[in-house]
């Protein structure tokens, strides 16, 4: 019998599979059959009559309200409908597939033919996920991009493509999907710098971790790679098992699976020791306790910054206690309060606790445990507190009136990055305080003056508006309806509240600017902000810009302390203000001018009397000596750069014709070590061995270049002679 289940428990019953047959040109015979494997008999539909729940003893029983669950594979039906027996030869899939074979040069079918097929439909799912505001990360739903996208790039290397391939195929997908799926090309910017920005990782990653596997490899005594070096590269490098073991298959090795898994196993047990020895565990107990006991605590801060409340549970050392003393630190669990929890990047409020007895507790932090507990956070600095009791909340106002202004600034920002950069931008993160704004948002790429300004100018003119701020109810359904920004990947319960602030968001002047989902406080009017000044705008992550910006107070004291900034600069260079980039552009020119002549004369200076006699002189001159037959050149200078040294070292080759040449530089606290060979010599010296000798000297751990030329550094600038002496004894 047919008969369908979702697993152990649950709703089941019996279904009636619905199969198509492709003919008998097509291998494969009737399911059940012994070669119901083949093409012939593809399943497109299947109708299941839910009429049990499993549980877990294994009976059934009837459920309260039968029905019939259908799933149809829409892909199957496409592909029936063009007369293809693969999915992946319908158009939805084969035009990412030409494009793959057409940008990495290799043929469609073939040994290839599975890592073009992944490529296209990893391609899909990865574009589509960053459209939707999901960006690759190490945890939740952007590790599970990041592990698709990975995939995909994996084959992208098994094709051999020396470049970046994936973001060259976005063209083809938004040919084929945009029409129907117009975020595509509404995200196009942040995809394709993603997939570029990940792959280009993703290469950097393989190239390292390759060279460790090369180093572990050639120790290796016998054919199988101990799991221990399997998982350092797995959690050093982001090297995937499977990538370990087609690079291990290559060369007729294997690799230690159970010793990889024991690694982590260790790994994770470990963290979980980290976890419960830090006291959390119990911790969280004492909320779900009180959860329980007590149900969730009501927020009535909304409208006002005082409400009475009875103190339903103290938590002293993480444990509940019946009262507290002065000194005692606590956390005080109330049926309503007016203190406003830390959530959606908003603080926690502060404030007072007290009563008519004398009581006081200084509240520095609210915090929401399991959703709905408010836990005002403090120290009794007078009284004693117990429990029953009922006391007056007072949250500190001032402080309120900013994180309020703060927050509120954040959704007229967040709909003017919008406007400026694009409907791609989407909030990744934010945090609301009293003294600035923080806002994490997607986009591929750093922001320009003129946009920063544009943006900074359109919160301000509605700001200016000074309009009423409107809050309704409603469930997250309706409010996505009307226009409403959610965060993607955020929970909601049935009801939400909806802030739209301003007019303009339309053509129509009737319609609101910003309208979203949120959950914190806000001002009544726009015009209670002030003014918001950005303060800067930069990198995050990957894909991720970060802007912070104050409001009111925070953003004038902001521009005094920039005009007395720029007052100092005009007064000292005695210019006006208009003149001032002007002559700072000419003291920058003047001083590069300057650097070049003292970087010449330095090195005039390093190659000053080279020809002097071998052995003489110490190493603040260039010295040329002979070293079992061999031009040595050697010398070590005071106040020159690093990146300087390679120029010196091409002219000292130059100047002894054929020999070795080494140059020590002294920054500050860096010591800076080249070395060349000139090209006779290279078959008998390489100057990264060389190198290495000498930044061992120097205190560091290497370095790098080719045999002819290379560089490295150390902490230790005391030991120029100590490396050049390193380096002498290798000759």
């Amino acid at each position: 019998d047919n008969f369908w289940s979702m697993g152990d428990t649950g709703p089941c019953g019996p279904c009636s599979e619905i199969f198509f047959d492709h003919g008998e040109d097509v291998a494969g015979g009737p399911p059940g059959s012994p070669n119901e494997d083949g093409d012939r008999f593809i399943e497109i539909w299947n109708l299941v009559f839910m009429q049990f729940e499993q549980q877990a003893d294994g009976t059934r029983i009837d459920l309260p309200k039968p029905s019939i669950d259908t799933g149809m594979g829409l892909e199957r039906i496409s592909a029936l409908l063009q007369g293809k027996h693969d999915n992946y030869d319908t158009d939805l899939i084969y035009h990412l597939i030409e494009a793959s074979a057409d940008h990495s040069g290799q043929t469609i079918g073939g040994a290839h033919a599975i890592s073009h097929r992944v490529i296209a439909d990893h391609l899909r799912s990865s574009a589509f996920l960053i459209a939707d505001g999901v960006l690759p990360s190490n945890e939740g739903r952007g590790y599970v991009l990041r592990r698709i996208m990975r995939r995909a790039m994996r084959h992208a290397h098994l094709l051999g493509t020396k470049e970046t391939l994936l973001w060259q195929l976005v063209p083809a997908l938004k040919t084929q999907m945009a029409a129907a799926y117009p975020e595509l090309e509404r995200a196009n910017a942040l995809i394709v710098e993603t997939l570029r920005h990940e792959e280009e990782r993703f290469r950097d990653m393989l190239r390292r971790g390759l060279k460790l596997l090369d180093d572990e490899v050639g120790k290796l005594s016998g054919n199988t790679l101990p799991g221990e070096v399997a998982f350092k590269l797995y959690d050093t490098y982001g090297f995937p098992l499977d990538l370990t073991q087609d690079a291990l298959r290559e060369r007729d090795l294997a690799v230690d699976t159970d010793g990889f898994d024991a690694a982590m196993e260790k790994q994770r047990a470990e963290a979980r020791a980290n976890w419960s020895g830090s006291g959390q565990e119990e911790t969280e107990a004492v909320w779900f306790d009180l959860r329980n006991e007590h149900g969730a605590s009501e927020f009535v801060g909304y409208q006002s910054t005082f409400a009475e409340g009875q103190i339903l549970a103290i938590v002293k050392d993480g444990k509940p206690v019946a009262k507290a003393k002065k000194g005692d630190e606590i956390a005080l669990m109330l049926n309503q309060t007016p203190f406003y929890a830390e959530s959606g990047g908003q603080v926690g409020d502060t404030g007072l606790v007290s009563d008519e007895d004398g009581l006081a507790v200084d509240i520095s932090d609210t915090q929401k445990m399991l959703g709905d507990l408010h836990l005002l956070y403090g120290r009794v600095r007078a009284g004693h507190i117990e429990m029953g009791a009922l006391v007056h909340q007072q949250i500190d106002g001032h402080r309120r009136d900013a994180i309020r202004a703060n927050h509120s600034a954040t959704h007229l920002l967040h709909e003017a990055l919008r406007r400026v950069l694009g409907d791609h931008v989407t909030q990744k993160g934010s945090l609301v305080n009293e003294h600035h704004l923080r806002f994490d948002f997607s986009h591929p790429r750093a922001m320009n003056d003129n946009e920063i300004g544009e943006v900074e100018a359109l919160v301000n003119n509605i700001i200016r508006q000074n309009e009423e701020v409107m809050t309704r109810l409603m469930t997250p359904e309706e409010a996505i309806e009307a226009g409403a920004l959610a965060l993607f990947g955020e929970k909601y319960g049935d009801e939400v509240r909806v802030l739209s602030m301003g007019l303009g968001k339309n053509d129509d002047d009737a319609a609101p600017y910003s309208v979203e989902l949120c959950g914190g406080t806000h001002v009544s009017r726009l015009g209670d902000i002030g003014l918001l000044k950005i303060s800067s705008e930069g990198a995050v992550a990957s894909g991720v810009r970060r802007i912070e910006a104050r409001t009111g107070e925070g953003a004038l004291a902001q521009i005094a302390a920039h005009e007395h900034l720029l007052h100092a600069a005009t007064s000292e260079l005695k210019v006006a203000v208009e003149d001032l980039p002007a002559r700072v552009a000419k003291l920058v020119e003047e001083r590069k001018s300057l650097d070049r002549q003292l970087t010449e004369a330095k090195k005039q200076l390093a190659l000053a009397g080279a020809s002097g006699a071998a052995g003489q002189g110490g190493n603040e001159e260039a010295v040329i000596r002979h070293v079992n037959g061999t031009e040595f050149m050697a010398r070590c200078l005071q106040g020159l750069a690093a990146k300087q040294l390679r120029g010196l070292v091409d002219e000292g080759k130059s100047q002894i014709g054929s020999g070795v040449v080494v140059f020590v530089g002294i920054d500050g606290d860096k010591a800076g070590i080249a070395v060349g060979v000139t090209d006779d010599l290279t078959d008998k010296f390489n100057a990264v061995e060389l190198v290495r000798a000498g930044s061992e000297a120097l205190g560091g751990t290497g370095g790098g270049g080719r045999p002819d030329m290379a560089q490295a550094g150390g902490p230790d600038t005391g030991a120029a002679d100590a490396a050049i002496a390193a380096i002498e004894k290798l000759l």
